[in-house]
């Protein structure tokens, strides 16, 4: 599969790129060289290789959960604008 100037002109238009002609031969030339390349990757035997999501190991590092004591509903409310029974009183959103 090769990639054409009409490719490239459709992709800058959908794009919304304004492509003068001697870039759509620039970018149709790199286009073709990555597909190129990417066909030799495709030659590769990678049977025996595990698939990976990231080149480095990469293991999560995060603390085991512990409870904690929390706010109580008084010191909250210090915090809050406007209150009412116990709630965090905002402003209406719906008519």
């Amino acid at each position: 599969m090769s990639i054409t100037v009409k490719d490239v002109e459709k992709v800058a238009a959908l794009a919304r790129l304004d492509l003068k002609e001697e870039e759509k031969g620039k970018f149709t030339e790199q286009l073709n060289a990555i597909l190129k390349y990417a066909e030799k990757l495709g030659a590769l035997d990678t049977d025996h290789v595990e698939p990976t999501t990231h080149v480095l190991q990469i293991t999560n590092v995060m603390r085991e959960d512990e409870s904690r004591p929390s706010l109580g509903i008084e010191q909250v409310m210090l915090n809050a604008p406007d209150e009412e029974d116990g709630q965090i009183k905002v402003p209406a959103v719906l008519e």
